[in-house]
């Protein structure tokens, strides 16, 4: 199939919609590159379908402007902007084949049918979908479907492809092989996609840059490495994989910073970064569950915390096996629960429930940030 167009960029300017009294899309700002893969990521309701429909021009803002490369197309409508969609539940014509739904935008468009038959047959390549362009809606399976929806999207070349939570009918499998192939499409045709979804994995898989939503705000971009690894915030540490928080104050005035949490030994944490809180200001400190080790209570003489490392003591509430790793849950004493999760090989077999065990890991695995408190004021 002929390389999709992705000359200029697209970008959002301090985009805004309001429903009645609730602010849907909230003063969102965002740049795409041509030929980027960028996902809108968020839970229901947080703003970023509403993002995308302005994007193709099913919804119009408020306030601010869409443009695409050096035009503004805030106004334009939906069938002049050159932009590619596909939808969750398909939408696809059941009265009509898998090939005249894919050619139908062609046929809008005025395309002659010599042309026409050679783009549908080029799309139907695309997706892997040979031969399969007689049969209707009907006699395709969930995926097939998608990838008829997919084709017809990418059939006339748009500049920008967008994707409302495309796989959230389909089964795990079936998601995880659809992603392998539309990875594959985004590399073989250069065009930029914008995809919507709320699952973080997916993000983390697919994504050049992934945008976390809330409340119709963004709240941090950057590649799926920057958000898991260093966080803005509390809110996007939670919402990018699992996470341990540990809450308490913020102590800096050592050689190294500390998290004074009552009832427990402080944890020692990187004292710098651009997230540091004021010394003795409300903190937080995220610790992801596969940086932590799960050892028995030691006890005696050497039993401290090596240099540079954090340990706390707990129990044992429950074991799950995960087949590569094994998921301990741990309390804490004072209340809370926390996880570690440990290679199979690395894993001790005979650490079970009721055991009381030890939490470890190393002081620069520890992610500093203000508390999520000071994370609200900031953003109201």
């Amino acid at each position: 199939m002929t390389t999709t167009s992705s000359s200029g960029h697209l970008e959002l300017r301090g985009i805004g919609k309001r429903y009645g009294k609730v602010s849907a899309v909230d003063d969102v700002s965002l740049r795409m590159e041509p030929g980027e893969f960028l996902t809108l990521l968020g839970a229901s309701g947080s703003g970023k379908t509403t993002t995308l429909k302005i994007i193709a021009g099913f919804e119009e803002p408020d306030s601010g402007e869409v443009r695409l490369g050096d035009r503004a197309i805030t106004r334009l409508p939906a069938h002049r902007r050159n932009i590619g969609v596909v939808f969750q539940n398909y939408a696809l014509f059941p009265h009509l084949t898998a090939a005249q739904n894919i050619a139908f935008p062609l046929r809008v468009r005025g395309i002659g049918k010599a042309e026409r038959d050679e783009r549908v047959r080029d799309a139907l390549a695309t997706v892997r979908l040979e031969g399969m362009g007689d049969r209707y809606p009907r006699q395709l399976s969930g995926g097939q479907q998608q990838r008829v929806a997919l084709a017809r999207a990418i059939v006339f070349q748009p500049q920008v492809l967008l994707m409302d939570e495309p796989m959230g009918a389909l089964d795990k499998k079936l998601r995880e092989a659809l992603q392998l192939e539309i990875m594959r499409i985004h590399r073989e045709l250069g065009i930029t996609i914008c995809y919507v979804t709320h699952d973080q994995e997916e993000a983390l898989v697919m994504s050049d840059r992934i945008a976390i939503y809330d409340h119709g705000r963004i709240r941090q971009v950057g590649t799926a490495e920057e958000l898991y690894e260093r966080p803005g915030s509390v809110f996007v540490a939670e919402f990018m994989g699992e996470s341990n928080v540990f809450h308490g104050t913020f102590d800096g005035t050592g050689s190294v910073g500390r998290l004074v949490v009552p009832g427990r030994p402080p944890i020692t944490v990187p004292a710098g970064g651009s997230h540091r809180p004021g010394n003795g200001a409300s903190a937080a400190v995220v610790v992801r569950p596969e940086r932590i080790r799960v050892q028995r209570k030691r006890t005696g003489e050497g039993s401290g915390p090596e240099p540079g490392h954090n340990v706390l003591a707990g129990v044992v509430q429950d074991v799950i096996y995960l087949g590569s790793d094994r998921r301990y849950l741990v309390e804490l004493p004072g209340g809370g629960t926390h996880q570690a999760r440990v290679g199979a090989a690395e894993a001790d077999p005979g650490i079970g429930r009721g055991d009381h065990v030890e939490l470890a890991w190393d002081r620069s695995d520890a992610i500093l940030l203000e508390a999520p408190a000071a994370e609200r004021e900031a953003a109201s």
